[in-house]
């Protein structure tokens, strides 16, 4: 009977490990959030680049307010207006930061 309870007690434990915790490489900043799931596809979710160019040092090259124009128009083959509203301002303005 003791055993069974200690075999429950693990079982238990090893099923629900994994819940409720994030790995160390996922976000709770909202802006890096919405980047993984509005860019991170073509821009890499490092910023190293993919289909399009990396953002690494987005920041060095253009302002929040253009990197936001470029976010809601697009630029070259990136589709314009991929992220909306908020998202594309936590974006542009983490974006901005990266330099």
């Amino acid at each position: 009977m003791r055993m069974s309870i200690i075999m429950l007690f693990f079982g238990a434990v090893l099923a629900l490990s994994g819940c409720g915790s994030s790995s160390s490489e996922e976000s709770k900043d909202p802006a890096e959030v919405a980047f993984r799931q509005n860019c991170a596809s073509c821009h890499g979710g490092d910023l190293s680049g993919g289909a399009g160019p990396s953002l690494e040092s987005i920041g060095s090259k253009y302002s929040k307010e253009e990197i936001l124009d470029i976010i809601h128009n697009g630029i070259g083959a990136m589709t314009a207006g991929k992220a909306r509203g908020e998202d594309a301002e936590l974006i542009a303005t983490w974006l901005a930061a990266k330099k």
